[in-house]
């Protein structure tokens, strides 16, 4: 049986998601809101969106962050990501807000996976291996691309899920 290069990163992109899936249904507003350390990002209220917080510069000592920035930011990435390979470009930073709550916020990453699965599905060798269009990732083809979006995916979720466990052993 011949797997395609496409399928291949369709199904580590599914066993990514599935982890986060694991998380993402037992989550609720004060999980995602909960700050494990005094020194942390976190999303805030600015009037009638949510922002998260940042810096230009990695800060040192690099903050703790909560659940809902590291959801933040995956959104973030990933409608930036979406917006430069399939897009006409991406929004600013500040424009990518936090939904405001889990399930919101579950809804918005849902669909940005959905629409990313949708944009592999049915790509060739030759679109894979195009040249990918990030501001950041000049010298890298779409493949890169997205075997890099997994990545850093499954990277986030093991966030998403120390957190999650952190905020459980509270009650203990």
């Amino acid at each position: 049986m011949t797997t395609t290069r496409t399928e291949l990163l369709l199904r580590q992109l599914d066993i990514a998601w599935a982890l986060f899936e694991y998380h993402l249904t037992d989550l609720d507003d004060a999980a995602f809101l909960w700050e494990p350390a005094p020194h942390c990002w976190t999303v805030r209220r600015a009037g009638d969106r949510w922002v998260a917080d940042w810096a230009d510069a990695e800060p040192d000592p690099v903050p703790a962050v909560t659940i809902a920035w590291v959801t933040w930011h995956i959104g973030y990435w990933w409608t930036t990501t979406l917006g430069h390979c399939f897009g006409s470009g991406a929004p600013d930073r500040e424009e990518i807000a936090w939904p405001g709550s889990a399930a919101a916020t579950a809804g918005w990453l849902r669909g940005l996976k959905d629409e990313w699965r949708s944009r592999l599905t049915g790509l060739s060798d030759a679109d894979l291996d195009a040249p990918a269009s990030l501001p950041w990732a000049t010298d890298q083809s779409l493949a890169d691309v997205a075997g890099w979006v997994t990545v850093e995916l499954t990277k986030n979720v093991a966030e998403v899920g120390l957190l999650h466990n952190l905020h459980g052993t509270r009650k203990a």
